[in-house]
């Protein structure tokens, strides 16, 4: 009888607290329910498919094919990857996701909050930001308005919205812990919100939104020495998905300046050489000619502390720094120079050497288009040229180039620009190029 009077007591205790009331005093109970409703149907589960080619040694014998009586065909594996989206543009169907999440994709497909799946025409993807841009075609789709992620403070309330572990949409809550986070590897140009609010595998290119539900953030990134949510995960800024996506709509691609000078970090010994304090900052070590900062009258020597109210703490800094400047606007930078502190003014110009034609350096590269690494495939301490595309049945296909290689050698010597390149391939009568394709390396006679 008593156990059941205390069955009965704990019955009526947890009956009581699962139907809380809706006013306390009058007042009714705080609740995000109204602002996920209205926002969560702009929040779409995105899946790429992509078709890997595998070798089989057995279908390399000749005598083993004949024998079953199999085709001479490259078998096909297809891989899979789901993440998540934004619409922010209703009207032309815009959704903003990862890079990561549709990199090397055949195929792309959104689903969208009312359970519609439709396929997506890839606008543009930038591997540095990690940023992409798909296109569905669709009516009745639910836009998501964004906010500028400048006016953001650490302590804001955010919402996480995304698709984790493929489960269907999922919403998590936390408050904002850091903005401006940087040097976390393999990620290229960085400017993270940091975040509490959990984000796990398949959250990635959801949405971070504010308690009005606007969008302050792409979710994008986690820390997390498990695999599992430890309460620091990463978002890009909307200001910088809103720049990216508007490049990527209007030219493919993003356009980036550079600042035109080479750095290496103030360390105490550099310091000292230098006749200044220990202090932070990136050391000029080279000026290029015609550039940006040339023109507005940086020197070897001078230490750069600050960009666009950015303080640059060294040389990886300000790399971060630079991929993210606006071009055509002056930028303030403070340096300081023989101990002193001085301000110059800097205007970025969309650079023109990030990309070169193969006619350009040699008519056997016809067809071809080489370009820089991404700021990416440098921090991984990759070192090279990419071949960006070759043309079918061109000068540079006929010599065995691919999309994709990445040339670190002409005859034995190192190439780390389209500069070294051009220099070690113009005028020659033959060479021969060392380059990675995939994971190995491979030597290719240009004759």
């Amino acid at each position: 009888m008593r156990l059941l009077l205390m069955a009965g007591l704990l019955l009526a205790s947890t009956k009581a607290l699962a139907v809380l009331p809706a006013e306390v005093d009058g007042q009714p109970l705080p609740s995000l329910a109204p602002m996920v409703e209205r926002v969560t149907p702009a929040v779409v589960n995105v899946s790429s498919k992509t078709r890997v080619q595998v070798r089989n040694p057995f279908f390399d014998d000749p005598f083993f094919r004949r024998f079953f009586d199999m085709p001479n065909v490259p078998q096909e594996r297809v891989q899979s990857s789901l993440g998540s989206g934004v619409i922010v543009d209703a009207a032309r169907g815009l959704v903003i996701t990862n890079n990561h999440v549709i990199e090397r994709a055949d195929e792309v497909s959104v689903t969208l909050h009312d359970g519609r799946t439709l396929p997506a025409e890839i606008v543009g993807r930038d591997p540095d930001t990690d940023v992409a841009v798909v296109r569905v075609k669709a009516d009745n789709l639910t836009a998501i308005a964004l906010a500028p992620s400048d006016k953001l403070r650490v302590g804001d309330f955010v919402v996480a919205i995304g698709n984790p572990f493929g489960l269907g949409q999922s919403v998590t809550s936390g408050i904002v812990s850091a903005l401006g986070r940087s040097g976390l590897r393999g990620l290229g140009y960085q400017n993270f919100i940091q975040t509490d609010a959990s984000i796990n595998p398949g959250n990635s290119g959801g949405a971070l939104v504010n308690l009005r539900g606007e969008l302050i953030g792409i979710n994008t990134a986690i820390f997390s020495p498990s695999g599992g949510n430890v309460g620091i995960g990463f978002a890009i800024p909307s200001d910088l998905a809103r720049n990216v996506m508007n490049q990527l709509i209007a030219f493919g691609e993003v356009k980036r300046g550079s600042l035109g000078v080479e750095t290496q970090d103030l360390d105490e010994r550099l310091a000292r050489a230098l006749g200044l304090k220990q202090g932070r900052g990136a050391v000029v070590t080279r000026v290029v000619p015609e550039s940006p900062a040339e023109a507005a009258g940086l020197r070897t020597g001078d230490v750069i502390t600050d960009i666009d109210g950015k303080p640059i703490v060294g040389a990886e800094a300000l790399a971060n720094t630079e991929g993210l400047l606006p071009i055509g606007r002056p930028l303030p930078i403070r340096l300081l120079r023989d101990g002193k502190v001085q301000g110059l003014e800097l205007t970025l110009i969309a650079s023109s050497a990030q990309q070169l034609g193969g006619d350009k350096l040699d008519a056997r590269l016809s067809g071809a288009r080489f370009g820089e690494l991404s700021q990416r495939e440098k921090q991984a301490g990759i070192v090279g040229v990419k071949v960006l595309d070759v043309r079918a049945e061109s000068a540079a296909a006929r010599t065995g180039l691919e999309a994709g290689d990445i040339i670190f050698g002409v005859d034995r010597f190192t190439v780390g620009s389209l500069a070294d390149l051009s220099k070690r391939v113009r005028g020659q009568a033959a060479f021969t190029f060392s380059l990675y394709r995939g994971r190995r390396a491979y030597y290719l006679p240009v004759e």
